[in-house]
């Protein structure tokens, strides 16, 4: 469902000169799993994952999402995916309920005052579904966020680092509707700095440092590659290889 080749970006810093965030990047996820991307800050992360969004498009590789290349049939890729981020935002003056409808008519949902009913009570939203969004709590505006995200059940979520300032409640919650979603058989690309939340919730992994990668596979198969049992010190291991 997701598949990169080569995949690159770069930027140029205030001094003029060329910044690779990410350089030859390969992987792939597929239906029915959550795939976990790692990586210390400036790892190239969300670089990567606002190229499989459509968000900025990559300078060299290639990149598909649900069959659809992220270059040539971007408004494919934005109907196939769930995208949220720790700072996404929201409409501030409209409520939730006014946003998920907004949502789901601007992705083409014919019922979507259906679908906004049905997200609130999974959320646990309706209670605050006519608050503006400007004075709903931090979590409360995640939840938003994340039923936005969904609203359209799309068939592929990229979710950046979704728990940051989030309480474990609340974290539960989007842990709990990660997993219905494998098993419902979505593809799913996570990224996270909590060591606990891939160990969880992860498949697979996909370990990124300097815009490189360094390696992917099972929880398992790290641990054996590395000879560490800690998913903290597999990481770490890996990073001391890499700068060795």
């Amino acid at each position: 469902m997701i598949r990169t080749q080569g995949l690159g970006k770069r930027f140029v810093d205030p001094e003029g000169k060329p910044v690779v965030a990410v350089g030859d990047v390969t992987f792939e996820v597929g239906a029915g799993e959550i795939v976990g991307l790692l990586g210390p800050n400036g790892a190239g992360k969300t670089t990567t994952m606002r190229m499989l969004a459509t968000l900025i498009a990559p300078d060299s590789g290639t990149a598909t999402v649900a069959g659809h290349d992220v270059v040539k049939a971007s408004s494919e890729v934005r109907r196939s995916i769930g995208y949220l981020s720790a700072n996404t935002g929201l409409f501030g003056r409209l409520t939730p309920r006014e946003v998920l409808v907004y949502v789901a008519a601007l992705q083409g949902c014919d019922d979507g005052e259906a679908r906004a009913e049905a997200l609130l009570d999974r959320f646990d939203i309706r209670r605050f579904a006519s608050t503006p969004c400007e004075r709903l709590s931090t979590g409360m505006k995640q939840k938003v966020s994340i039923a936005r995200a969904v609203v359209h059940e799309p068939p592929v979520l990229i979710f950046d680092e979704p728990t940051a300032g989030l309480d474990v409640i609340v974290a539960q919650e989007l842990f709990s509707f990660l997993e219905e979603a494998r098993a419902a058989g979505r593809c799913i690309l996570y990224s996270t700095h909590t060591m606990g939340e891939a160990e969880r919730l992860c498949d697979r992994l996909v370990v990124i440092h300097g815009g490189k990668l360094l390696a992917t596979g099972t929880l398992a198969s790290l641990r054996a590659e590395t000879g560490r049992e800690r998913l903290e010190d597999v990481f770490l291991g890996l990073l001391d290889r890499a700068r060795a």
